[in-house]
């Protein structure tokens, strides 16, 4: 068993615990501009980050059955699993049943491009530039209304960057150099993130109806055409473009300021895929019942915000996801074939077992992986 490396692990937590926040202020952004500013903050890295992370651990070789099961298990069975539960959920409340697993419901199409990102990546990096051409890819799929939200198409392609960017990380062997740096020169680069992160805070809430008349929040959900945001100019692949950047540079910002060692949350870092697909569940209510519309008191960002950070912590708990293993990581052990099996899915027979067959001669086509 592998070693868990603490500062990623604090990295995935505190990346899916903005996500929450993100979602769970979402309701408030309409009137407030500091709920506002908060939100296109969290939306300028976040999903870069949360993207990047899971690139960094993928793998690129040919994929093996173990790593094709994995996909059933980890990302297959449970969209569909949590795509049925927010069918009958709305049916409970009053609309029709609708059970269409072409279009993700609210947090679900990660789960699809995910799966997409992990199938396409051992192909996509056997070409020379792969993070360029990913880039070059997710600019083009804005310029076209034919992708569009079913399947996921326009996030899968719009932030496929990420994906390959994360795992390019790793090539560049970040985790042993980052670790390896004493500390301080680590400040020096933490001091450099700190700085470029407040630039941001202090960009948003200065700029805010300027970025509202942009359509800033837009731009960043990837999941719409520049035409449909409002933008048919040729150059508007060039916003894109800028988004994609500033996010992979705020993503090795937000990278360079997580904790190395050890801390309280670490552990939950185990549990974001718990936190991603149950929390939405909790905040529902909120987005649904209108509790959080117009004008709310001051406090009530804060007290969101403080809210969803104990969303995270909660649904991170070994009883919470004890419960709720059978929805998020089903084995589902009865639909695979009994092991051992070849890459090809043939049983592998015991070497006393197997007839004896004529070498083929010199020359013949042999599939070298049978």
């Amino acid at each position: 068993m592998r070693r868990r490396v603490p500062m990623w692990d604090n990295a995935r937590w505190i990346a899916i615990t903005l996500v929450v926040i993100g979602h769970g202020i979402l309701p408030l952004i309409g009137e407030d501009n500091a709920a506002y500013s908060v939100y296109l903050f969290i939306y300028s890295f976040h999903v870069a980050v949360f993207v990047t992370v899971a690139g960094y651990f993928a793998k690129s070789g040919p994929p093996t059955a173990r790593a094709l099961r994995q996909i059933l298990t980890d990302i297959v069975f449970p969209y569909f699993i949590f795509e049925t539960i927010w069918t009958v959920i709305r049916w409970a409340l009053g609309r029709s049943f609708d059970l269409d697993y072409t279009t993700a419901s609210w947090t679900l199409w990660f789960l699809i491009a995910l799966a997409v990102w992990r199938i396409v990546l051992p192909y996509l990096v056997l070409l020379r530039y792969p993070l360029v051409i990913a880039v070059l890819i997710s600019i083009a799929a804005g310029y076209t209304e034919t992708i569009d939200s079913t399947l996921a198409l326009s996030r899968t392609f719009g932030m496929l960057p990420f994906f390959v960017f994360g795992w390019k990380l790793r090539q560049w062997k970040l985790t042993g150099r980052w670790l390896d740096l004493p500390a301080r020169i680590a400040w020096r680069w933490r001091a450099g993130a700190i700085a470029v992160f407040a630039a941001v805070s202090i960009v948003m809430p200065t700029a805010i109806e300027t970025w509202r008349d942009l359509r800033l929040r837009r731009f960043m959900l990837y999941d719409e055409s520049y035409e449909a945001i409002g933008y048919d100019e040729p150059w508007s692949g060039a916003i894109r473009l800028l988004m994609l950047l500033s996010a992979m540079a705020l993503t090795v910002a937000f990278l360079t300021l997580m904790p190395r060692g050890v801390h309280w949350f670490t552990p939950f870092g185990a549990a974001t895929m718990y936190i991603y697909l149950l929390h939405t569940f909790v905040l529902y209510p909120f987005r649904e019942s209108g509790l959080l519309a117009g004008d709310q008191p001051f406090w009530v960002l804060p007290a969101m915000i403080v809210f969803c950070i104990g969303i995270s912590i909660v649904l991170s708990l070994k009883p919470v996801r004890r419960v709720f293993r059978p929805l998020v990581q089903p084995r589902a052990r009865w639909l695979f074939r009994p092991d051992p099996v070849t890459a090809t899915g043939t049983l592998v027979l015991p070497d006393d077992s197997l007839p004896t067959v004529e070498s083929p001669p010199p020359g013949d086509d042999q599939d070298p992986r049978s």
